[in-house]
């Protein structure tokens, strides 16, 4: 299962074009504190550069924030138990926000977010978001799937891509998971 979905990855994670990279290791197991943390130093920092350059600090350290922790929490609650650690990397430049995310996830929970990113690429992310809360709201079994993405997309402008690398189909080897999301906080940035 080799896989991509919405914008083409900018770069790898090895990539000098990345003005941050961090590694949240194996041995130190990430967890909800984690995110959180994360996400507020990085809005902290990258929202400052971006007020520099013309944008809204306040706003460009909310959608910093929310974007990250959304991303980290998902990559925490969906990892494979020996998966390894968690990379990201930032880059902040024109008034564009951008991180890459590679996480790995077991090969069943790699399957359904394959089927989500299916339903969202090429609809329209407010239309979908409304109708996942209805959805939500008409039935207790209604999974809330997607919402934090569709959120991000349609209240942020978010613009995503994905990739999802693994063994062939049957293999039970964890896939990793590449997240990349870019938020354009100032107009007209990075066009």
């Amino acid at each position: 299962m080799n896989e991509a979905f919405g914008l083409p990855l900018r770069a790898s994670l090895d990539s000098d074009r990345w003005s941050m990279r961090i590694q949240l290791p194996e041995m130190l197991p990430p967890a909800w504190a984690h995110c959180g943390l994360t996400a507020e130093m990085l809005g902290g920092l990258y929202s400052r550069v971006l007020a520099r350059a013309g944008a809204d600090g306040n706003e460009a350290r909310h959608g910093i924030v929310y974007l990250c922790n959304e991303l980290l929490e998902n990559a925490v609650k969906f990892r494979h138990p020996q998966a390894g650690s968690i990379e990201l990397a930032i880059a902040c430049e024109d008034g564009v926000f951008e991180i890459h995310l590679c996480n790995h996830a077991e090969p069943v929970v790699a399957a359904g977010f394959r089927a989500l990113l299916e339903q969202i690429v090429g609809r329209d992310p407010g239309e979908l978001l409304l109708e996942r809360i209805e959805a939500n709201a008409m039935s207790e079994e209604e999974s809330s799937s997607g919402l934090g993405i569709l959120t991000m997309m349609s209240d942020y402008g978010v613009e995503f891509g994905w990739q999802l690398d693994g063994g062939p189909d049957g293999d039970l080897s964890p896939v990793a998971i590449h997240t990349y999301a870019r938020l354009r906080l100032i107009t007209n940035a990075g066009a």
